[in-house]
């Protein structure tokens, strides 16, 4: 009614007598936003409607082919009687239709008002959630925040080691396009594009002290620097942006290959130069690499193997290989059950070999160095696994090293690694 009210006020109203029309804005001027006439002070003494005595009645067509507007009565204290129109009968039926659509969308306007507000409480914890983050540290360092959602986290109700190694991946790949150095839009800047030359990973190494659960916001921040002259390493600190707490750290090793030829090539002097002022030139790994060599594992060593697994089209990257994520499912794949039911990952070292592609087959073998306590979950002390992902003729494509704490057991892991710093 009171859309009625406010679209009726700048309608021009049909010429009946001037009387009429004087009446009828003199009833407008004294309706309220509920349609009912105000109280008002005069020298005739107040008048006030009664809304018992107010009678309506529709709308007729005359001979002339206008419209006919009947009269209400309105009762005042002086007994007297007036003539006022109605102002939503005075309107032709397509205004009036209009007038309800107003109406209905007002009420649909309040109703939603009155909807409790479910909005998250604590805005500092999206701050950059959804962005492509930010460099931070005097450029040095690239920092984005993300949301862990709910198809992210496993049976514990925490994230699983995939989603967070796709969003250090993420974030890398963000690292370059925010400093405009992905020549193709994935991964090549435009130097290594002219080449035919992309990034490959070759080793991978990472440390979670802490898994982060549904809803919570963790923050990942990456750098690179050179390694050698035909490497570049690159480092990630995850922190859980409520609390500031490490969650993750983690240090890999990358060389370039010619995506024709699939084979391993030297970094251009002009992709060196292109990729410098991106680069940290001196700083320490946040993850110390040991130089540990991985045993190697056959069909007879390996206490869990797993055959015939092949890759799906989904797995491939842009490059038209097996996504470096993909490789530590198919080793988790072997482990065994009672391990993923009773222990978390809590560290893994990975070494990449071969590149697979689609249509390859793949075995995945694994060995526990443990005893029959920690299989069964029944040990309180860490499990170490060893994994070797290999073609079904025997070729090495990736051999891992894990360890595994009990899920039931907090270990205070202390300090690994540092920081970056812009004076460093």
């Amino acid at each position: 009614m009171s859309a009625s009210i406010m679209a009726s006020s700048s309608l021009p109203l049909p010429s009946s007598s001037s009387s009429s029309a004087a009446s009828a804005r003199a009833a407008s001027d004294s309706l309220d936003v509920r349609g009912f006439a105000a109280k008002t002070t005069s020298s005739t003494g107040a008048m006030q409607l009664n809304a018992s005595s107010v009678q309506a009645t529709p709308i007729t067509s005359s001979s002339a082919g206008g419209l006919k507007y009947e009269n209400i009565e309105v009762e005042d204290g002086s007994n007297s009687s007036m003539a006022l129109q109605t102002f939503y009968n005075q309107l032709p039926p397509d205004w009036s239709k209009l007038l309800v659509a107003i109406a209905t969308a007002f009420l649909a306007t309040e109703k939603q008002r009155s909807v409790p507000d479910c909005k998250v409480r604590r805005p500092d914890m999206l701050a950059d959630a959804f962005g492509l983050g930010k460099f931070v540290k005097d450029g040095s360092v690239f920092r984005q925040n993300f949301f862990i959602r709910s198809y992210e986290i496993e049976a514990d109700q925490t994230a699983s080691i995939e989603a967070l190694m796709n969003q250090l991946q993420e974030t890398a790949l963000n690292h370059m396009k925010c400093a405009g150095l992905l020549g193709d839009g994935f991964g090549s800047t435009p130097e290594m594009y002219k080449r035919s030359l992309i990034w490959v990973v070759t080793k991978m190494q990472v440390h979670v002290e802490k898994y982060p659960s549904w809803g919570d916001v963790i923050q990942v921040e990456t750098w690179g620097f050179p390694s050698g002259k035909n490497a570049m390493r690159r480092d990630w600190h995850v922190k859980d942006v409520e609390t500031g707490k490490t969650i993750l750290k983690a240090t890999s090793l990358w060389v370039m290959m010619n995506k024709r030829t699939r084979r391993l090539s030297k970094v251009p002097e002009e992709v060196r130069t292109e990729t410098e002022p991106y680069f940290i030139p001196k700083v320490a790994a946040i993850l110390d690499d040991d130089g540990r060599r991985l045993p190697k594992l056959d069909t007879s060593t390996a206490t869990h193997v797993q055959k015939g697994l092949t890759p799906h089209w989904s797995d491939l990257d842009t490059n038209q290989h097996v996504n470096n994520v993909k490789y530590i499912g198919w080793i988790l794949e072997t482990s065994p059950i009672s391990i993923l039911e009773n222990y978390k990952l809590e560290s893994m070292f990975l070494e990449y070999r071969r590149e697979c592609r689609r249509g390859s087959v793949l075995d995945s073998l694994t060995t526990v160095s443990a005893g029959a306590d920690c299989i069964n979950g029944n040990s309180e002390s860490g499990i170490e696994c060893q994994h070797l992902l290999q073609f079904e003729g025997g070729a090495e494509i990736m051999r891992g090293q894990t360890q595994w704490r009990h899920k039931q057991h907090r270990k205070n892991t202390g300090s690994v690694g540092v920081l970056p710093t812009a004076s460093s």
